[in-house]
């Protein structure tokens, strides 16, 4: 070993990430740290070699292997500490613990992959800032199974977009051998997407350091990205005891470490190193373990739903929903330099699969980006710009697609702000096309609303056509967290406010996500109907034969935030009916309806009787008479109604 063509500071440094994840192993097992925690003893010096030597405007993504990346880039070796003791003095004030940090640039999370597009995309908002910083996301070899991995190197190669990837194949995804579950060549999978590339070892840091600085500067100077794999050993278990590889195996590994190898060859200095950090670390822990941990009320704060009771009538506007959305988007993105359009086939002169983003890239080019088939990158880069300050309004062209974008929705978008402790915002908007009724089928044609509402931080809003959408993408364009936007297709093409059934009033309140209902103009109504979305404007056509087939006087509730549902305002209309009928798109089951229902009943209105008209639970047909017969429509909804007061 050369010792000498290594700084001791760079020793020193690499001991003292070894000393706190052998720390971290003691405490957890005197049961003083909660969880789990995975250790990178004998993976120091790749921390070192890229994180240690970014620069502070640079930014860092990790993963749940993250310990050393975060000392090495952040020196906070107390946040650190703190943060794995679930103390309030932590570096997320022990909410995200070991897996969740995120610190002066340093951002971690412990979802394989899933990161990548997020740091591709916090790198394309540095670029587009032209501030000259780059950022490195690290990877393991397991990594190298997620799909969205090869969907983000596609992108940022075609893009320039300045990232360094850094994989460290230590060979075991977990507990499984490498060769069980990989095949071929890593650094191939780079070139393939003209990635320039690179390789290094960890015990050999001296040339590590030299290559990873070389990387570093290729990245900054070309604009580019970078693959470096770096070949590297974890010497203790996965996480905490899980271990099943050859013990022999692991201490052919523990002779070749460099660290060991240096306190062999060099026991002064490493007893010297060892007894410093031995002292500090003790000192730090017995002094945090005397901290108090973050209060609940610090941490969670309770909100209350009050929906306006100002009404306005509604205004027809002789414009069709499209040419209404395309108009804000295009004062948007010449108003707001935050704002970035992301989305398939969005570029003009074709302007996304509804036309919504027509004529955008004529006028801002440089923040309109049209991209591959790739909705879970493409929505982690959105992610990242979002993290970085930008506000991304990215399209999934239709929203049975959204189902590819899921993980990047409930793991990452939806968790940052709070498994971070409040630290950053993701104000991401991601809007797509819902619902059937033209001719499709299966696969283009679901309503899917149900699975994108109750997820943590994330407001789900449903457009229809009563009044100017501009009014909810105001509101949308002021939201400090993730927003997604339903817009029923079939709706595009409707001009606004065009229905005015006779006999009835139909208004909207002052939310910041308006309410619209539809009443009786002279008398008490006697049946509340609740439809939002695709289905509210088929509703509302259908009122006056409703009360004329019925002989009940229907009140129609339309939601817009459709994830915050507004019972208290309906609840006041069951009230006067005692009867409540919700008509979705949908299937039933845990639907939207069940939900609103459930949580009239939690209020303790008084009793009142139920209904729900929802879709059939079968695949959606092309076939027009049997998409028809599927879908709720105006003969099966009086049907129904007729049923319920027979």
């Amino acid at each position: 070993m050369n010792q000498t063509a290594i700084h001791h500071r760079t020793l020193r440094e690499a001991l003292r990430i070894r000393k706190v994840e052998e720390k971290f192993l003691e405490l957890f097992s005197q049961g003083k740290l909660n969880g789990t925690v995975h250790t990178c003893v004998g993976q120091e010096f790749s921390a070192l070699a890229f994180a240690g030597q970014l620069k502070k405007k640079d930014f860092v993504f990790s993963n749940h292997r993250c310990h050393g990346h975060y000392i090495a880039f952040t020196g906070d070796t107390r946040g650190l500490i703190a943060e794995l003791l679930g103390k309030g003095s932590g570096t997320c004030g022990g909410i995200g613990s070991s897996q969740h940090l995120c610190h002066n640039n340093f951002f971690s999370n412990g979802i394989q992959g899933g990161i990548v597009p997020v740091a591709a995309g916090y790198a394309l908002g540095n670029k587009l800032k032209g501030n000259g910083a780059i950022g490195t996301v690290f990877i393991g070899d397991g990594t190298l199974g997620e799909g969205t991995l090869y969907e983000t190197m596609n992108i940022i190669s075609k893009w320039d977009i300045p990232l360094l990837i850094v994989c460290e194949n230590n060979f075991y995804a977990q507990s499984t051998p490498q060769q069980i579950n990989l095949a071929g060549d890593i650094l191939a999978r780079a070139k393939a997407f003209g990635i320039h590339t690179g390789r290094g070892k960890t015990e050999s840091p001296d040339e590590l350091m030299t290559a990873a600085r070389e990387a570093i500067d290729y990245v900054r100077e070309s604009g580019r990205p970078f693959f470096f794999l770096v070949e590297t050993y974890r010497l203790n278990a996965h996480s905490k005891g899980d271990d099943d590889r050859d013990p022999a195996e692991v201490q052919t590994q523990r002779e070749k470490d460099f660290l060991n190898v240096f306190q062999k060859e060099s026991p002064s200095y490493y007893q010297m190193y060892n007894d410093a950090l031995d002292e500090e670390i003790n000192t730090l822990v017995a002094e945090i373990l005397q901290e108090g941990d973050l209060a609940p009320e610090e941490y969670y704060v309770p909100t209350e739903n009050v929906s306006s009771r100002e009404w306005t009538p509604l205004e027809p506007i002789n414009k069709r929903q499209v040419e209404l959305l395309n108009a804000f988007f295009r004062e948007q993105i010449v108003a707001d330099d935050r704002s970035v359009f992301l989305g398939e086939d969005i570029l003009s002169p074709y302007g996304g699969a509804f036309k919504v983003t027509r004529e955008l890239s004529f006028l801002k080019p440089e923040r309109v980006f049209s991209t591959p088939i790739s909705e879970s990158a493409i929505t982690g880069i959105s992610n990242g710009l979002a993290l970085n300050g930008f506000k991304p309004y990215m399209e999934i062209m239709f929203g049975d697609f959204m189902t590819l974008a899921f993980d990047q929705i409930v793991n990452h978008a939806s968790k940052f702000h709070h498994m971070f402790n409040k630290k950053v915002s993701c104000p991401v908007v991601i809007r797509t096309p819902m619902g059937g009724r033209r001719g499709y089928g299966p696969t283009h044609s679901q309503t899917l609303d149900k699975f994108l509402v109750g997820i943590d931080n994330v407001k789900t809003v449903a457009l229809n056509t009563f009044f100017d959408p501009a009014l909810l993408y105001r509101s949308i364009s002021a939201e400090e967290h993730p927003v997604i936007v339903i817009e029923n297709k079939t709706d595009y093409g409707k001009k606004i406010a065009q229905q005015q059934a006779p006999g009835f009033v139909a208004q909207r309140n002052n939310d910041a996500y308006p309410i619209v209902r539809i009443r009786p103009a002279v008398s008490v109504p006697t049946l509340t109907v609740v439809a939002y979305g695709g289905m509210a404007e088929l509703v509302a056509g259908m009122l006056e034969s409703i009360f004329l087939e019925t002989d009940h006087k229907p009140e129609l509730i339309v939601p817009s935030l459709i994830s915050h549902l507004p019972v208290d305002v309906i609840a006041e209309s069951v009230a006067d009916t005692g009867r409540l009928l919700v008509i979705e798109e949908g299937s039933g089951f845990a639907g939207i309806g069940s939900e609103l229902i459930a949580a009239l009943l939690e209020t303790g209105a008084a009793p009142f009787a139920a209904r729900r008209v929802t879709a059939h639970p079968v695949p959606i047909p092309s076939v027009r008479s049997l998409e028809n017969f599927v879908l709720p429509d105006r003969n099966r909804i009086l049907a129904e109604i007729k049923a319920y007061f027979s």
